[in-house]
C-alpha cells in the first residue's frame, strides 16, 4: 500500500512517498523538496557479472525537460537525447556517495536511477535525488550499510544556509554539498571563494548535524517498512542456482582459499619492490608477475585453470594491504617519501608561440599541458537545460588520452570521468577570474593530461592556472591543488598522506581533493574507500593539504610572478563602446543590414548588449579601428554648439534638412541659410550639396536645429 513520510528541513516539507509508483523495481520513492520531485528506482540483477573483478553498480541521473515547463529549442529534435554536463555531475555525486556502503565482493548488476518529475526553479533536484536514492536502497533487500543523506551548506553574511535556494548561492561564498551518515562525512563536493579551512571546516561539521537527522528520519521509514537485507553469501547462492551452469569443477574450498592467501603473505612484500626511482609501470609489472608466480604455485598444487583464474585476482587486493600496512607500521610509502611529502614538481607556461596561453605542469609521473584561448564575447557557450540558462563565459575541459597510463583504448569522446574532472577544475578557477565587465573575453582551457599517475584533475588546475597566467588573464590569485590520501584499517588506526598515488589508493583510503589560492580554498571533491571519515579526519587533511598546496604555488610562480601585462599578439583585441541604448537599432539597422555591412567591410566581430555595450574583437588592428569609428559615427550623441560637414539631403519651403552623422539630419531654417535674406532655398543650396553647418539647438522632441550663418561664430 502507498505510504507517505514526511519531516521538515530548513522550513520546508521533505516528503517521502512509496508503493504507488514504479512497482516492478526492487524499490521506488518519490521524494519532494518544495516543489522539486524526484523519483528515485533500485534494481539488482538475479545472475552474477561474470568476470567482473569490481562491484558492478550503475547510477543514472535522467533530466527531464518537462520537469521545468520546457520544450527542447532545437528545431529537428524534441526529446532529451545524451546527457548534460550537469547531469553526469549529479549522477557521479551520487554514485561517489552510494558506492562506499555496498558490500564490495558482491558481483550482482545494481542499477540505480533518478528521474526528475518537477523542478520549482527554487530547490536543487540533487538534495532530493541523494535521499531518495538513499531511501529507495533501505527499503530494498539489496545489502547496503545505510543510512545515508544528502544537502547542501552556503553562508551569506557569515551565516549558515541550508539547501539555499538558486538565488540565494548567487549571494553565498560557499557552495557545500555533504553526504553522510549522520556520524561520518562519505562524499563532499564544493565551491567556495577563497574560504579559510577553519570555515570550510565549520561547514561541514554543521552539516553533520542536518544529515544526522535525515538519517534518523529514513532508518524509522525502513523500520516500518523496509524489506528484510539479503546477505552476500544468499545473493551469490541464489545467482548461482538461478544460472543453471553445470561446472565440472567443484566450488574453491576454504584450504585453497587459505593456502593462496598464506602464500601471498608471505611474497607480497617481496614483489613491491620500495625506491625513489621505483615507477607506476614497475609496479603494474611486479603485481602482474605476482599473479604469475601464484599461478604457477597453483598449478603444482593441481588446481584447474578457472578455479586458478580467480584465485589469482586476490593479488591486487593483497598488493594494496601490503602498501596499507607498511604506511601504518613504518610510514613507509612505495617511493619512501615522507607522508607529508609532495613528489617532484615543475612548472612552465609559454610553451608554443601561437597558443594564446601556455603551461605545463608536472607532479612525479603525472603531467598535464594546458592551453588558453580567448575568444570574443559571441564565443560563450548558452546553457538552456533542465536548470541552467543563460551564458557561460569560461569553460574548462580535461581530456585523458589512454597513453597517459601507458595503455590502450578505443577513443570515444569524453566519459564521466573526464566531465568530473575538468568541472572540478573550472569550479577551483572560476573564483579568481576577472568579471566581464574587467575583461570581456570569453576564456576556453584545455587540458590534456600526457601522465596520470595520482590527481590529474589537481595536476590540470595547477596547468590551467599558469595558461590563463601566461594568455594575460587578469586572475586575483594564482589557484593550486592537491590530492590526499588515507590508509586506515578496522581498527581505526589511519595515516594521512600528501599527494596519493596508484597503490595508495585501495581500500580504507580515500581521494581528498582540496584547491584554492594562498588564501583559501575554492573547491574540493571528497571520494572514500570507507564507510566514512571522521571530523578529526578532515580536520587533519585540510590542514596538510594546505601546507602542500602553498609548496606548489611556489613552484608555480617559478614560472610566472604575475598574468602577463599584453596579451599575445594572436589573441584576439576587444574594444568596448557605451552608447545609448535607444540608439541599438542604429547599429543594427532593419534585418541586421547596417551591422552586417561593418563586420563584412572591416572584418571584425560585434556583440551588443541591452545596456548599450557594444564589444568589437578582431585580430586585425586597421579592421578594429574602421569598426570602432564607424559605430561612433552611428551612434554619435550631437549637442548645441558643435560644427559638422554635412550633406544636403531634402528641401522644403521653409528650409533644408542636412544630415550631419549616419543617420542624423537636421533642419537649417531658411531664416539660417545665410546673414542676408533668402527668398528661396534653392537659391542658397541644393540636395546633394556639402555645407559646414553647427548645431543651435536640439528641442523636447530631439529635433535638431542647424545654422549656415553662425557658423563662424
Amino acid at each position: 500500500m502507498p505510504k507517505t513520510y514526511e519531516t521538515e528541513v530548513a522550513g520546508k516539507k521533505l516528503i517521502i512517498e512509496t508503493g504507488k509508483l514504479a512497482k516492478q523495481a526492487s524499490a521506488a520513492v518519490v521524494c519532494q523538496f518544495g516543489e522539486t520531485v524526484v523519483l528515485a528506482t533500485v534494481v539488482m540483477s538475479a545472475d552474477q557479472r561474470e568476470g567482473m573483478s569490481y562491484f558492478p553498480l550503475m547510477v543514472e541521473y535522467e533530466e527531464r525537460l518537462y520537469a521545468a515547463g520546457k520544450i527542447k529549442s532545437s528545431r529537428f529534435i524534441k526529446r532529451e537525447g545524451r546527457a548534460t554536463d550537469e547531469a553526469i555531475l549529479t549522477a557521479r555525486l551520487i554514485d561517489r556517495a552510494l558506492r562506499p556502503l555496498f558490500p564490495q565482493e558482491l558481483r550482482n548488476d545494481i542499477q540505480v536511477i533518478v528521474t526528475v518529475l518537477a523542478i520549482d526553479q527554487e530547490n536543487d533536484p540533487d538534495v532530493p535525488a541523494m535521499i531518495g536514492a538513499s531511501a529507495a536502497l533501505m527499503l530494498s533487500n539489496i545489502p547496503w550499510n545505510g543510512p545515508l543523506s544528502g544537502i547542501r551548506i552556503g553562508r551569506i553574511n557569515g551565516e549558515w544556509v541550508i539547501n539555499p535556494t538558486y538565488e540565494a548561492r548567487q549571494k553565498s561564498d560557499l557552495d557545500l554539498y555533504v553526504a553522510g551518515t549522520g556520524e561520518k562525512i562519505v562524499m563532499i563536493e564544493a565551491g567556495a571563494q577563497q574560504v579559510p579551512e577553519d570555515v570550510m571546516l565549520s561547514a561541514v561539521e554543521y552539516s553533520l548535524k542536518e544529515n544526522r537527522k535525515l538519517c534518523d528520519f529514513l532508518t524509522k521509514i525502513q523500520g516500518e517498512i523496509g524489506a528484510p537485507k539479503q546477505s552476500v553469501e544468499e545473493i551469490m547462492s541464489a545467482a548461482a542456482q538461478g544460472s543453471g551452469a553445470i561446472t565440472e569443477e567443484e566450488p574453491i574450498s576454504q584450504e585453497t582459499w587459505k593456502t593462496a592467501r598464506t602464500w601471498l603473505a608471505e611474497k607480497a612484500s617481496q614483489y613491491l619492490t620500495m625506491g625513489a626511482k621505483v615507477t607506476k609501470a614497475s609496479r603494474k609489472a611486479a603485481v602482474v608477475q605476482m599473479k604469475h608466480d601464484l599461478d604457477e604455485y597453483l598449478v603444482t598444487l593441481q588446481i584447474g585453470k578457472d578455479k586458478r583464474k580467480k584465485i589469482v585476482e586476490i593479488a591486487n587486493e593483497f598488493a594494496e594491504s601490503e602498501i596499507t600496512r607498511a604506511i601504518l607500521a613504518e610510514d613507509k610509502r612505495v617511493d619512501l617519501r615522507g607522508l607529508d611529502e609532495i613528489r617532484a614538481l615543475s612548472a612552465e607556461v609559454g610553451i608554443f608561440a601561437r597558443t594564446h596561453g601556455s603551461g605545463l605542469f608536472m607532479r612525479g609521473e603525472t603531467q598535464v599541458l594546458s592551453i588558453a584561448t580567448l575568444g570574443s564575447p559571441g564565443d560563450e557557450q548558452t546553457l538552456d537545460g533542465m536548470e541552467e540558462v543563460g551564458k557561460k563565459r569560461y569553460m574548462h575541459h580535461y581530456n585523458f588520452p589512454p597513453y597517459s597510463v601507458g595503455e590502450v583504448k578505443p577513443m570515444r569522446g569524453p566519459g564521466r570521468r573526464e566531465v568530473g574532472h575538468g568541472a572540478l577544475a573550472e569550479k577551483a578557477l572560476l573564483p579568481v577570474l576577472p568579471s566581464k565587465e574587467e575583461f570581456p573575453y570569453t576564456i576556453r582551457v584545455v587540458s590534456e593530461v600526457l601522465g596520470s599517475n595520482g590527481s590529474s584533475s589537481m595536476g590540470s588546475t595547477c596547468g590551467s592556472t599558469l595558461a590563463l597566467m601566461d594568455a594575460g588573464v587578469p586572475i586575483k590569485a594564482p589557484v593550486a591543488g592537491i590530492a590526499m590520501g588515507l590508509a586506515s584499517d578496522e581498527k581505526g588506526n589511519y595515516k594521512i598522506l600528501t599527494d596519493l598515488q596508484d597503490l595508495e589508493d585501495g581500500e580504507g583510503g580515500m581521494d581528498f581533493k582540496v584547491a584554492g589560492t594562498s588564501a583559501g580554498i575554492t573547491a574540493i571533491q571528497l571520494d572514500t574507500k570507507t564507510h566514512g571519515l571522521t571530523m578529526q579526519i578532515v580536520k587533519e587533511t585540510l590542514a596538510q593539504a594546505h601546507g602542500a598546496r602553498l609548496k606548489i604555488l611556489d613552484v608555480m610562480q617559478g614560472a610566472i610572478t604575475a598574468p602577463r601585462e599584453n596579451l599575445s599578439p594572436y589573441a584576439p583585441r576587444i574594444e568596448t563602446l557605451q552608447i545609448n541604448p535607444d540608439k541599438i537599432r542604429d547599429v543594427i539597422g532593419p534585418g541586421g543590414k547596417i551591422i552586417n555591412e561593418i563586420i563584412d567591410a572591416t572584418g571584425v566581430q560585434i556583440d551588443i548588449e541591452q545596456s548599450g555595450l557594444v564589444m568589437i574583437t578582431s585580430t586585425n588592428e586597421d579592421g578594429m579601428k574602421r569598426a570602432v569609428e564607424w559605430v561612433k559615427r552611428l551612434t554619435r550623441e550631437v549637442v548645441a554648439g558643435e560644427v559638422f560637414d554635412g550633406k544636403v539631403t531634402r528641401i522644403m519651403d521653409f528650409g533644408a534638412f542636412v544630415e550631419i552623422l549616419p543617420r542624423t539630419e537636421g533642419l537649417v531654417h531658411i531664416s539660417e541659410l545665410s546673414p542676408r535674406r533668402v527668398e528661396k532655398v534653392t537659391d542658397i543650396v541644393k540636395v546633394g550639396q556639402a555645407v559646414k553647418v553647427v548645431v543651435v539647438a536640439i528641442d523636447e522632441q530631439n529635433r535638431i536645429n542647424l545654422s549656415m550663418k553662425r557658423v563662424k561664430e
